[in-house]
């Protein structure tokens, strides 16, 4: 049987491959669009498979997040039997910040005038309107990961807690968090580009899970100065706390949750979606609304919940009392079933 760090790894390269097969879709749409004309081809055709790539890949990684996590718990000797199922369709089409995945996507067309206006070359505008969208892709495909597995956690009794796990090359934030153990429900910080990931735990044990220490000492003094700055390098070789040398928070961001404000997405509460079809239901009054395609409103075609915000899977967890309130809430919103 696979060790807890095996399975993580496998994990791992399932997201990250996921995410390289999604970004070359990216880039081979992308040889096809044109600066003068990027706004019409993100509204229409092109970005209509630009976003298909994108959820395509959000379905791919939420689906294989309890499988993971009930082959982590039966690695640990706990138990592989979740109390609910996981609905991958749900965390599909969303954007990191709980809005429309469409409208994220379209960003990079604003991008690319930006810099025309600025002076650069059609090629290079589209260059760096390439990377924008490879970017945005990659985030949100690493979001829905991240976010299915905690879902996951919590749809699993055997699962206490999480480590967070990071991966070379990684940035100064993300190095001094590295094997830091969280309880199941606690929010993941992480910042856009973010490739650490989660290690679900069924009892409260150390793995093996490099330290900050442990990675600092595998980089080269190159990699450091580029990391932590060539003062901070400096500080960290003359013994200085590496957390202490990098504010970790600063930049990050814990579940996109400030304060008291609950976070809530309109995306999924439609009559045509889980969420929207159970709500619809349940009695909630429906008001038509426009669609959004890429950044521009459709048809009056569409109905959406008047009465009932979704939760996002995070602020679930924030405001939930126990583990009871969290399942019936993930149910609820159409996380789980």
């Amino acid at each position: 049987m696979a060790t807890p760090t095996e399975l993580g790894r496998t994990r791992y390269a399932q997201v990250t491959s996921t995410i390289r097969a999604i970004v070359e879709q990216i880039q081979r749409i992308w040889k096809g669009l044109s600066a003068a004309s990027i706004e019409d081809d993100l509204f229409g055709e092109a970005g209509a498979a630009l976003a298909d790539a994108v959820v395509e890949g959000q379905l791919s990684v939420a689906d294989a997040a309890q499988a993971y996590i009930a082959a982590q718990m039966a690695a640990q000797g706990g138990s592989a039997l979740a109390e609910a199922t996981l609905v991958a369709s749900a965390f599909a089409g969303i954007a990191p910040d709980g809005g429309p995945l469409e409208t994220l996507l379209f960003l990079p067309a604003i991008g690319v005038r930006r810099r025309l206006a600025a002076g650069m070359t059609p090629e290079e505008a589209m260059l760096g309107g390439l990377a924008d969208m490879s970017r945005y892709a990659s985030t949100a495909i690493a979001d829905t990961a991240r976010s299915a597995d905690q879902v996951g956690m919590a749809a699993n009794p055997s699962c206490v807690a999480y480590v967070r796990v990071v991966q070379l090359p990684a940035c100064a934030r993300c190095i001094i968090l590295s094997g830091q153990m969280y309880t199941r429900s606690e929010g993941f910080l992480r910042h856009p580009n973010c490739d650490c990931q989660t290690l679900p735990l069924a009892q409260r044990e150390w793995p093996g899970v490099p330290t900050p220490a442990q990675l600092i000492g595998r980089m080269s003094e190159r990699e450091r100065r580029r990391v932590f700055t060539v003062a901070g390098a400096r500080a960290i070789g003359s013994g200085a706390d590496a957390g202490q040398v990098v504010n970790a928070r600063r930049g990050m961001d814990v579940a996109h949750i400030y304060g008291r404000n609950l976070q809530v997405t309109h995306e999924g509460a439609t009559r045509r979606a889980v969420y929207g079809r159970s709500r619809d239901q349940a009695g909630d009054r429906f008001s038509r609304f426009a669609g959004q395609r890429y950044g521009s409103a459709t048809s009056m075609r569409y109905f959406r919940s008047t009465q009932s915000p979704r939760l996002m899977p995070e602020e679930i967890f924030r405001v939930s009392d126990g583990r009871a309130e969290e399942l019936r809430l993930l149910r609820r919103y159409g996380y789980i079933v």
